[in-house]
């Protein structure tokens, strides 16, 4: 086993062949998890791959002991079952904050909340879907929000303000209003206020990491709930943005060419539409607006740790977004780890695997349950 220490963590990687990538971490198909941690020999990786092998899908083990089947026809089987799971539940269409945007002047912005049905206050986390700047579906990556809420976390699964109609920093405002929000009913849905996470992927993972950055920085809370702290314990940054002038850069002059043109949606999202007064031209023809919508801008002794996550065949956002955050992160002496998803592109059946899944939550269990 090989270990890399990426920020304040030490986190061990394996892989068949023995190799790490420098300063950050390299998953691949070969890697499983067990409850104690990654394995570290080949042996115990054959067996962990051999109990991972998916059945027959017509095939359903049953365990003969519990379960026992009618003698006659006429007769009733018996189930005796040991109470293993617990209930979660489903609050849909929370309105969290009323805003303004073009052409009306009070739009409900709304949140799902999953929760586990238990009476003790659990961490929470919420997640912020990407949508490329131009939209943004609350109900994306369900089967991950779901996996969250049995590991015993609260997921608030939010919507908010997209380009054209809106522009930066209304969305932030929408993410720090949310926690907001969740703070001042902390009681209601069980959560622990002072343990409050991010996750979000694409353009979500960059407003969390925006958000992240910006713990106590007032400037970006506007709305309700102005007595409670928007400040996060935790983010996870799958894929984001982080320097919108780059989000092309490890991609051919064409692509770069057409990052700069003023249709980009990450020139919309910092300059607005000209025909409506804003600043026409991409995203170069406005530095300073590009630098004020920068995560690194920002970054101070107060921001929280980061997971970051990137596949190495993401044809969208270049994967040197995510390597300039996490290296401004280290350069502050923060906690971060980053690492490079093999053959994953952006978004996709690979972000739901087990492997990403276990990360995420031990990331999580760390910084907002305090396991070691």
């Amino acid at each position: 086993m090989v270990g890399v220490s990426l920020g304040f963590a030490l986190l061990p990687v394996v892989t068949l062949n023995n190799t790490v990538q420098a300063a950050s971490g390299v998953m691949t198909d070969s890697m499983l998890q067990t409850s104690s941690g990654m394995v570290d020999s080949e042996q115990e990786l054959n067996q962990g791959r051999q109990d991972m092998v998916i059945k027959d899908k017509n095939k359903i083990a049953i365990d003969k002991a519990r379960i026992v089947p009618a003698k006659t026809k006429e007769g009733s089987g018996t189930i005796t079952l040991p109470l293993t799971d617990k209930m979660i539940t489903m609050v849909s269409n929370v309105v969290y904050e009323q805003v303004p945007m073009r052409g009306y002047e009070n739009v409900a912005m709304k949140m799902n909340i999953l929760r586990l049905k238990q009476a003790e206050p659990m961490p929470c986390v919420v997640y912020v879907t990407g949508g490329g700047f131009i939209n943004a579906n609350k109900d994306s990556y369900t089967d991950l929000q779901m996996d969250l809420a049995k590991a015993g976390y609260v997921v608030a699964s939010i919507e908010y303000r997209v380009a054209p109609t809106a522009v930066f920093p209304q969305p932030l405002e929408d993410v720090k209003a949310a926690v907001r929000f969740l703070r001042a009913h902390a009681k209601q849905y069980n959560i622990n206020p002072n343990k409050i996470g991010l996750w979000g992927g694409s353009a979500g993972g960059y407003l969390v990491a925006m958000a992240g950055a910006t713990n106590g920085d007032k400037q970006f809370d506007v709305g309700d709930y102005l007595n409670e702290s928007s400040d996060v314990q935790a983010v996870v940054d799958f894929y984001g943005l982080s320097d919108l002038t780059k989000v092309g850069a490890d991609y051919s002059p064409a692509i770069q060419k057409l990052h700069r043109s003023a249709g980009a949606t990450e020139a919309l999202w910092v300059n607005g539409s000209p025909v409506f007064g804003g600043i026409d031209g991409g995203i170069m023809a406005n530095p300073k607006g590009a630098k004020a919508a920068n995560p690194i801008t920002y970054i101070s002794s107060q921001t929280p740790p980061f997971l970051l996550m990137h596949g190495d065949k993401d044809v969208i956002v270049s994967l040197s977004q995510t390597e300039l955050l996490h290296k401004a992160l280290i350069a502050h002496g923060l906690d971060s780890t980053r690492y490079i998803v093999k053959g994953a592109g952006h978004g996709g059946v690979y972000w739901v695997q087990p492997d990403i899944v276990n990360l995420i939550i031990q990331f999580f269990n760390r910084t907002l349950k305090g396991e070691k």
